[in-house]
């Protein structure tokens, strides 16, 4: 209990960026507590469903974003459309609120939370640096940035989760049915056909300067001082757990040594302390157990 009470600030912090609020209690985690008993896309049990209560989804999360930082047309729209760098929490909040909400809430909150992704969507269009057309409904570029979440959060929760055994193939499974809600047609569902969709990828990305700079942006985020020790520690575990290929045009080497791997899932363990649980994950439980 000292432990908890020492660590307060820091969880509080943390909280904060993830959800704008210091105690977690986001607008979306209410909505996940509602209507009492209505079932949702998924359950306790389910793969996604423990994958995305662990706080190995902060590595996850950072992982996610060097990869898809990898292709230059799901760059250009971020780049242009995000307005990231002024509002890197505001960002992050978003990305976690259509997490929790499609993992946690009911159907119908699910459904909602897509289509107002889907409008925002619709705004986000243009020319890459190279001249080439893109669209955020272009259904190859959300097939990336679906498989980069996947295989960042699966390959975090692997590495550094410890709140259960999962099956690796249901967990994918489980993230394509956002897909598919998403308009992907035909996401992978087991993890060889996950390995399949990025060697289809890989000629179409590519390392350049904006690559580079976007991701010097992702290792060092704008956080408070007191979170930023703990932060690069997982930016380095994340970097480190690039595919081999992506690493390989990266022109870097996995450096991750066991006191590294060692103080990231320190770190890891801290958070898991200091937040005591997912206050998304404690809604839906709370939600369906109200039926």
């Amino acid at each position: 209990m000292g432990v908890e009470v020492a660590l307060t600030p820091i969880a509080g912090q943390v909280r904060e960026i993830l959800s704008g609020r210091t105690d977690g209690a986001s607008e979306v985690a209410r909505a996940i507590a509602r209507p009492p008993g209505a079932p949702g896309w998924f359950a306790p049990g389910d793969a996604i469903w423990t994958v995305h209560g662990s706080v190995a989804t902060f590595l996850g999360g950072i992982r996610s974003l060097l990869l898809q930082a990898l292709h230059p047309l799901a760059l250009a729209g971020v780049d242009r459309h995000s307005g990231y760098r002024e509002d890197p929490f505001g960002r992050l909040q978003r990305t976690g609120a259509f997490i929790a909400a499609t993992t946690y809430g009911s159907a119908s909150l699910a459904e909602q939370t897509i289509r107002a992704i889907q409008s925002m969507h619709s705004r986000v269009r243009g020319t890459a640096p190279d001249g080439r057309t893109y669209s955020a409904q272009d259904p190859r570029l959300l097939l990336w940035v679906h498989i980069a979440l996947t295989n960042s959060m699966l390959r975090a929760y692997l590495d550094f989760g410890r709140d259960g055994r999962i099956d690796a193939d249901s967990y994918v499974a489980d993230m394509a049915v956002i897909a598919r809600a998403m308009g992907v047609p035909e996401p992978p569902t087991t993890v060889a056909q996950l390995t399949d969709a990025f060697n289809d990828f890989r000629p179409e990305l590519r390392v350049d300067a904006d690559t580079r700079r976007t991701q010097r942006f992702i290792l060092d985020a704008p956080l408070p001082l007191t979170l930023k020790p703990g932060y690069r520690v997982l930016a380095r575990a994340a970097w480190d757990s690039l595919p081999p290929w992506a690493l390989t045009m990266l022109d870097s080497t996995p450096r991750m040594a066991g006191l590294d791997r060692a103080l990231a899932d320190a770190s890891l363990r801290v958070l898991r302390v200091a937040l005591v649980a997912s206050p998304a994950r404690l809604a839906g439980e709370q939600r369906l157990a109200s039926a």
